[in-house]
């Protein structure tokens, strides 16, 4: 649990774009003969999204919560010159270098919000998503999947959107997050509490620092930003210790919302 390294795969084969939208994920085959759904730099959101799905992805395995592998995939220079669709190829021409996938989950179903979940289980998920500000994981769309009776989370790349705006960090990270009325899992999540206190076992000050040092280099270096990459690191650093010391603002949002 503690190894925070991720392998990385070169993109050999470009199946197929997996839903329309600003993000064009696909899925693709990499040269470890795996399939992954890929996320692109070259889309819409660019790398902010990718660092979303990195650190949600990494936070929520460190819950206990189960997430297809992560993987840095990496496109060469070469990779969609033959593809078709001029939208896929321009996509992939943006996204040359460093991108990230997850696991491909055959036969995975998508998660009936009918469906029982365990009440400690739909309260990690629902303190999960209130500590990274995730928007999207909601009855419309829900990014929970089953898949070998098993709940799995997906596509956390709507989250820390304070990235977007880039300012006001220490406020941003002191936010109730009133997004989490909306939550799929909400009704469900009786023992916020419970969970809170887990989270603040596991996630250490330590682990953090692991964590945004394991943003690759190449993600950090933005148009809209003045600060070097390490310097983005520490205020991801500082915004994840400060959100995780004030939890109690957030965890109060949610149960009010519940209640």
């Amino acid at each position: 649990m503690d190894d925070l390294s991720l392998r990385t795969v070169t993109v050999m084969r470009y199946i197929l774009p997996l839903r329309e939208g600003g993000s064009l994920p696909a899925l693709a085959e990499a040269d470890d003969d795996f399939k992954y759904v890929l996320k692109f730099r070259g889309a819409g959101h660019g790398v902010k999204m990718l660092i979303s799905e990195l650190l949600g992805g990494m936070i929520a395995h460190r819950l206990g919560l189960q997430i297809p592998e992560l993987v840095f995939a990496n496109l060469d220079v070469d990779f969609g010159r033959t593809e078709a669709d001029e939208e896929i190829q321009d996509l992939l021409k943006f996204s040359e270098g460093l991108n990230l996938g997850l696991h491909f989950l055959s036969g995975a179903i998508a998660y009936d919000s009918s469906v029982k979940v365990d009440p400690l289980l739909a309260s990690k998920i629902v303190w999960l998503d209130a500590f990274i500000t995730n928007i999207d994981r909601t009855f419309k769309n829900t990014n929970l999947l089953m898949w070998h009776k098993e709940l799995w989370i997906i596509d956390n790349g709507a989250s820390f959107y304070f990235h977007h705006s880039w300012q006001n960090f220490d406020a941003a990270a002191k936010t109730p997050f009133k997004y989490i009325k909306d939550h799929v899992l909400l009704a469900q999540a009786t023992e916020l509490n419970e969970a809170d206190r887990f989270a603040k076992e596991v996630l250490t000050d330590e682990f953090f620092r692991k964590l945004v040092n394991l943003l690759p280099e190449d993600w950090l270096h933005w148009n809209d930003a003045d600060e070097s990459p390490n310097e983005i690191r520490e205020i991801y650093y500082q915004f994840l210790t400060t959100r995780l010391q004030n939890s109690a603002i957030f965890i109060k949002e949610a149960q009010d919302a519940r209640g």
